[in-house]
């Protein structure tokens, strides 16, 4: 414990550490609002990765590295965890060494020093939530920011980050041998009630070019887990309705486009910090279907107020797809 409080993390700027101090609370919504400013040209580049936390092993150390170098040459704001932060059972403690052996002693590049906006996985619930959102993990290391669901708004987009994993059945019916920590979610359907209802509010009053979400687990994924019948039937609708941009997500341990082809929505699958699942596929409708790898990897997401560009890379830094569109709603694959 007195070992991580003697090493304090050194950053080229703390301009960040600021930022994320400009919170404020919706007057409507309960949603918890924090502001990320763009670049002085309104425009804003972030990496997403997710199913990380190893202590470096799986390639996570590799496809670090790789964030690293990619983070410099998009000169990235910020980057996104889409959960499962810690293998396997979360963080017992605000001071589990985890926290440094699966974080700050892995993203150690200069590009990497900037915001990291979390959400949790069902991993992550494993362990002591409270100690994943406790602001003593932003003392230890300055750019961890993890609440359960949030809002991050930066001018031309605005990122809602929800947390998923209250709304699977199975983790309160058949938790087989893991212990869940519940104690900030019971009751259950007040809980997830009132998440829906907060986000419906937050997404009429988001007056942003885009709408980005992020949360761990999938709507539609042809990996390992496939859809999620709980946000399929109880958030997509909502998405819909909201006219969102992108869903965001990890769970799956792949990198996945799926282009709905009953709304505008983007379904991206950023999966492969770590540890991956080679050969776990199955079948989707082609239509859909833009892209999908079985192995490590991240994504990047560069936003103007006219354009969305993403981009996959696998552990070498390579490009594996791209893609883009427009604000005027024309959809093109480059």
């Amino acid at each position: 414990m007195d070992t991580m409080r003697d090493k304090p993390i050194k950053f080229s700027s703390s301009v960040f550490c600021l930022i994320i101090l400009l919170s404020v609370y919706n007057s409507t919504a309960e949603l918890r609002r924090l502001v990320q400013p763009p670049k002085s040209d309104s425009t804003l580049s972030f990496l997403v990765v997710g199913d990380w936390g190893r202590r470096g092993s799986y390639n996570q150390s590799q496809v670090a590295r790789q964030m690293g170098k990619t983070g410099m040459n998009l000169n990235i704001d910020f980057v996104i965890s889409t959960g499962d932060n810690f293998y396997d059972d979360g963080i017992t403690s605000p001071y589990d060494c985890q926290f440094q052996d699966s974080f700050t002693n892995i993203y150690t590049a200069p590009s990497l020093q900037k915001p990291w906006y979390n959400v949790l996985g069902n991993h992550d619930y494993r362990g002591n939530v409270d100690a994943q959102i406790s602001p003593i993990l932003k003392d230890l290391d300055c750019r961890w920011v993890c609440l359960r669901s949030y809002v991050v708004n930066a001018d031309i987009v605005d990122i809602f980050f929800i947390d998923t994993t209250p709304f699977v059945d199975k983790y309160f019916d058949e938790p087989k041998d893991h212990v869940y920590d519940w104690s900030g979610v019971l009751p259950r359907n007040k809980y997830l009630n009132n998440l829906l209802a907060d986000l419906d509010v937050s997404f009429q009053e988001s007056v942003a070019k885009w709408k980005v979400v992020v949360g761990h687990h999938t709507i539609k994924s042809a990996g390992h887990h496939g859809i999620t019948k709980e946000l399929e039937k109880q958030l997509l609708p909502i998405l819909e309705a909201n006219e969102v941009d992108l869903y965001i997500n990890g769970h799956d341990h792949c990198l996945e486009h799926i282009s709905s082809i009953n709304s505008g929505i983007q379904f991206m699958t950023s999966g492969g910090g770590s540890k991956a699942w080679k050969g776990d596929v199955n079948e989707w409708n082609p239509q859909e279907m833009r892209f999908y790898y079985d192995g490590q990897g991240f994504m990047s997401v560069y936003l103007s107020e006219a354009e969305l560009r993403v981009a996959f890379y696998d552990g070498f830094g390579r490009v594996l797809h791209r893609w883009n569109t427009y604000k005027k709603g024309i959809y093109t694959d480059i």
